[in-house]
């Protein structure tokens, strides 16, 4: 068995159902476990990445209105590497290589015609589904049922902990700066188990667009940043276009320093088995009281304003 991941969370998944042995190639974007970065690479953005979100966002709209992949898949590379197992996605051809792209590839060459994986992780049912998904194509059935049933577990004593707090803010999570989007998909589920309220987003849904007008006008109790892709330090560089907003320093959020920024490249937007340790950022955030501080500093901190 030769897989290759072209998703930083199958990667995770792989992992997790102890296949990385099995592993011969991977994304730009697998970094996790640090072993994995060893690997060749199969796959680079067909844009530069280094700019704002508002220009990140400008190219990616420019590349999908004239019908061109986000991402460019390396064909030489995935022949040489003779894949018997290729894990891709369907959920967003923005945030990672598609199957579209991954079937494209095929078409060029790939004489080993590996068996194509394909995910879609809209919601946390689907996370498990995925996850199965997985350990069904590479016939570890039994050690994907025991993964799943353990993260679950785990993140239902996170959640009945959570319930212990008679606080229940809330709950304002970005996914995206410029132009403003708030998370959907697994978030809201996650603010939920960890006793919050989402006040924007649907479970299982792609994550809205959201106006200005509406943002403030729902004047959250806690704002948690958590830009798709980004990691600490680039969050809070981005920071400065939310700061210099009139009307964002009027939230309460803000005026009470409840805005915190979290690893979205990590956790908030990788759906694999480190949704478990999503889930424990949120419940150390909204409810400090109950939860210690374990990933505070190296997965989320308080923002801070600079500004008079």
């Amino acid at each position: 068995m030769r897989i290759v991941s072209l998703i930083a969370s199958a990667t995770e998944i792989v992992h997790a159902l102890g296949l990385t042995p099995f592993q011969v190639g991977r994304s730009h974007e697998c970094d996790y476990p640090d072993d994995i970065r060893r690997l060749p690479v199969c796959t680079a953005p067909a844009i530069a990445v280094d700019g704002s979100s508002a220009e990140i966002d400008r190219l990616v709209r420019e590349r999908v209105r004239n019908a061109l992949s986000v991402y460019d898949v390396f064909t030489d590379v995935l022949d040489e590497l003779a894949p018997t197992h290729v894990i891709t996605q369907t959920h967003c051809r923005v945030c990672a290589v598609s199957l579209e792209d991954v079937e494209r590839a095929l078409q060029e060459s790939i004489i080993s015609r590996p068996k194509l994986v394909s995910l879609a992780p809209d919601s946390l049912d689907d996370i498990w589904a995925d996850i199965r998904r997985v350990a069904d194509a590479c016939d570890v059935r039994e050690r994907g049922e025991q993964v799943v049933s353990d993260l679950q577990g785990r993140m239902q004593r996170v959640r009945d902990r959570a319930l212990r707090s008679a606080a229940r803010p809330r709950i304002a999570c970005i996914e995206w700066i410029e132009p403003l989007m708030t998370a959907g998909n697994w978030m809201p589920e996650l603010i939920e188990m960890a006793n919050g309220v989402p006040l924007f987003g649907t479970a299982g849904r792609r994550s809205p667009e959201l106006s200005w007008s509406d943002f403030i006008a729902a004047d959250p109790d806690m704002v948690i940043v958590s830009p798709c892709g980004f990691d600490l330090a680039r969050t809070r560089e981005e920071m400065r276009s939310l700061a210099k907003r009139p009307e964002w320093r009027r939230l309460r959020a803000v005026e009470g320093g409840s805005v915190f920024l979290v690893d979205g490249n990590q956790y908030m937007n990788r759906p694999g088995p480190r949704v478990m340790d999503s889930l424990e950022i949120m419940a150390e955030i909204l409810h400090p009281d109950l939860f210690a501080p374990e990933f505070e500093g190296r997965a989320w901190e308080r923002w801070r304003s600079t500004a008079p």
